[in-house]
């Protein structure tokens, strides 16, 4: 994940806002995404946050992730 974490340090806060916006089309995925990456937030914390697994939600980030780099060009 650290190399995903480096792409999301390419651009600033704003950008990020807005492609996560249209191309994760989930809402909860979108949060846990913007909570992560943007805003900092550990596996553990973000569990305890959503009210589920540290597992799922590593899943279900990892997939916003790939959905949002299908797109996105660094």
């Amino acid at each position: 994940m650290s190399r995903v974490k480096d792409e999301f340090n390419k651009r600033c806060r704003d950008d990020w806002l807005f492609l996560i916006g249209q191309w994760v089309h989930n809402e909860r995925d979108r949060a846990m995404l913007i909570r992560h990456f943007l805003d900092g937030i550990v596996f553990e914390d973000l569990a305890e946050e959503f009210e589920l697994s540290v597992n799922y939600c590593q899943e279900r980030v990892s997939k916003a992730c790939a959905q949002l780099f299908k797109h996105v060009k660094s």
